[in-house]
């Protein structure tokens, strides 16, 4: 039976850049490794907040990107 192995997770940061001539948003991001397997979602989107007031763009987002494994 096949089973999934955590690796490594990664929490993104994404501001707003301001705009293009053609009207479309800049998305800038920041990324921030060696997320805890375990983190709940309310610790790491709290410190990722707290990490985004460091920037100077308004912050639109954030998400966590995980990578894991599969194993046989």
């Amino acid at each position: 039976m096949a089973s999934i192995e955590f690796r490594n997770a990664v929490g993104k940061v994404y501001f707003d850049g301001g705009m293009t001539h053609d009207g479309k948003l800049i998305k800038k991001s920041k990324s921030y490794r060696g997320i805890a397997e375990g983190v709940t979602a309310d610790s790491l989107y709290i410190a990722l907040t707290q990490l985004a007031q460091l920037s100077e763009y308004p912050l639109i987002g954030a998400e966590r990107v995980e990578t894991a494994d599969i194993m046989n």
